[in-house]
């Protein structure tokens, strides 16, 4: 695994943990978006992206977020200790959606992502800086207009590709065919809505 790319959205001074939020892009092939730079006790780290845990009503089954205290459907009071908790006693409100698999890996990512966080950083001080975290490649739309292309075309008997030709038309129904049938049927239910 190679990390080819990692962006950085830097997050306003605002007394926060949140530092920023950055995508990673490894082996030039595979994207991994809002992950988030954290400002913890111990110093800066990497969390993963995430959703929001949910369970479901006692009453109604409707899904609801654990932190909700009342269905977000019927309006029941739900338990407000049904998260379950870690060692520490901290309740799981989160799971990752991509995260690495061992440390190795983790360790990686985070000193690829906390480098990056720190040139960025050191960027944003420089007259003119602008934020290149939404930017799209250019190449990123020829590499999708040659896949499209791709697969808009078929191999020939001889083994090599042909476009695909249009569809014939398959019957569809004329305007006279619609008419001539509208005025048979109207007798029938919903006659001269039309």
């Amino acid at each position: 695994m190679v990390i080819t790319e990692v962006r950085i959205k830097l997050m306003e001074d605002n007394n926060e943990r949140l530092l920023a939020f950055c995508s990673v892009t490894i082996d030039d092939a595979f994207v991994i978006r809002d992950l988030k730079i954290i400002e913890g006790t111990k110093g800066c780290f990497v969390a993963m992206p995430s959703r929001k845990l949910t369970d479901r009503c006692p009453q109604c089954g409707c899904k609801n977020h654990l932190r909700a205290h009342y269905c977000n459907h019927c309006g029941q009071k739900l338990d407000e200790e049904r998260a379950i908790r870690d060692a520490e006693g901290r309740a799981k409100l989160h799971a990752d959606i991509a995260h690495p698999i061992n440390s190795a890996c983790r360790e990686v990512m985070q000193t690829a992502i906390l480098k990056a966080y720190r040139e960025e950083r050191e960027r944003s001080k420089m007259p003119g800086y602008v934020c290149r975290y939404d930017d799209l490649d250019g190449g990123e739309i020829d590499v999708y207009s040659d896949l499209v292309a791709g697969l808009n075309t078929t191999r020939s008997a001889s083994g090599d590709y042909r476009n695909h030709g249009a569809h014939h038309d398959r019957g569809m129904h004329s305007a006279d065919k619609l008419s001539a049938r509208a005025a048979s049927d109207e007798s029938s239910f919903g006659a001269g809505i039309l």
